[in-house]
């Protein structure tokens, strides 16, 4: 099977990418974790299991080619694996952890890291960060639980370990996960001055701004075009509720922004529309900011959703996505919210 640097390398030759030192000195960390899981497991009555190789953490600024670099590696390794959104990996174990109460499960955790212990020997997640109160409780039980069953984890933040749910409730808690991560993974900041999401800049309109009587007109004539104005209210079941969308037709759906990002809804949610259409047309996000803290913290968490799931987004907002949020907690994790929205303006951007 094609390794890594071979893939790169080919990539580079045919145009596809350009060279970046950052991402090539990354290379190694993922050829010593490739090498370790290709060794042969042997197995017996009186055989240890052989101690997992450490995993890595690759962390950085937006747009370096940090998630590209793990979708590469884990195409090209052949062992048991999953690549998946850290969000939508949190809540496949909460759903879990709720089937295993209902069985009467004493230790409702344990038999969820079971299952995914014996389906995989690596583990990719994009875009660890943790908020979540009940997220930040479980994650160090669940870890340890992996890795002491072998299994390698490969992950990418915009944040340093340390930097992981900081601020958070009771966050004393939570620190001996950061040292289990340092433990068991290897800590790879990738430091490149090139932002290649921003790069792709868009080649038509998705991203109308400001609010106001002509972009309104735009975002109308986009829906025409898309639906025929035949648009009618559909709604998703997500955890035995429903989900309202204002207006769907043939994969596409139109809402405005506090009909997803006003109410309390989470990513299980925006999961599932986000599985379920294939363009949205998001209207009137405004400016964000201390005063609608709530409902920015619902945007990230959607626009995480709609990115990772390749969904087309065409939109209007109050400013750029740069100017968007500005000011108040939550501007750090805010840029990576703002590149992502720059790259889904680009070309081709939600196409097969």
């Amino acid at each position: 099977m094609e390794t890594l640097p071979n893939r790169y390398a080919r990539l580079v030759a045919e145009g596809v990418l350009t060279p970046d030192p950052a991402q090539q000195a990354v290379m190694p960390e993922f050829e010593r974790i490739r090498e370790a899981l290709g060794e042969p497991v042997k197995k017996g009555w009186f055989r240890k299991a052989p101690e997992a190789p450490k995993g890595l953490y690759l962390w950085g600024g937006v747009g370096r080619g940090k998630s590209m670099l793990m979708d590469m590696f884990t195409d090209t390794i052949d062992v048991p694996k999953r690549r998946v959104h850290f969000h939508a990996f949190m809540q496949e174990i909460h759903a879990g952890m709720h089937a295993a109460r209902q069985r009467g499960e004493q230790d409702a955790l344990a038999p969820v890291a079971r299952d995914v212990a014996k389906s995989v020997r690596l583990l990719a997640f994009d875009e660890m960060q943790i908020s979540d109160i009940t997220d930040a409780m479980i994650v160090g039980r669940l870890f340890e639980a992996l890795f002491q069953a072998g299994v390698v984890v490969v992950t990418t933040s915009n944040r340093i370990p340390d930097d992981l749910y900081k601020n958070g409730l009771n966050r004393q808690l939570f620190l001996p996960f950061i040292a289990l991560l340092k433990e068991k993974m290897a800590v790879h900041e990738m430091v490149s001055p090139t932002d290649y999401r921003q790069d792709k800049l868009a080649s038509g309109p998705s991203y109308f701004t400001p609010v106001n009587a002509e972009t309104r007109a735009q975002v109308e004539s986009v829906w025409q075009d898309l639906t025929g104005g035949q648009g009618a209210r559909h709604a998703l079941i997500v955890n035995k509720r429903e989900l309202e969308i204002p207006a769907f037709h043939n994969g596409v759906a139109r809402a405005s922004f506090y009909d997803l990002c006003g109410k309390p809804l989470g990513p299980a949610d925006f999961l599932a529309l986000a599985d379920a259409v294939r363009v949205l047309v998001l209207e009137n996000i405004p400016q964000l900011g201390r005063s609608n803290f709530n409902e920015a913290k619902r945007f990230v968490t959607l626009i995480d959703a709609l990115y990772e799931a390749q969904v087309r987004l065409i939109c209007s907002a109050a400013a750029a996505p740069e100017y968007l949020y500005v000011e108040g907690e939550g501007t750090f994790e805010f840029e990576r919210t703002a590149s992502r929205l720059r790259e889904m303006q680009s070309e081709g951007w939600g196409q097969p």
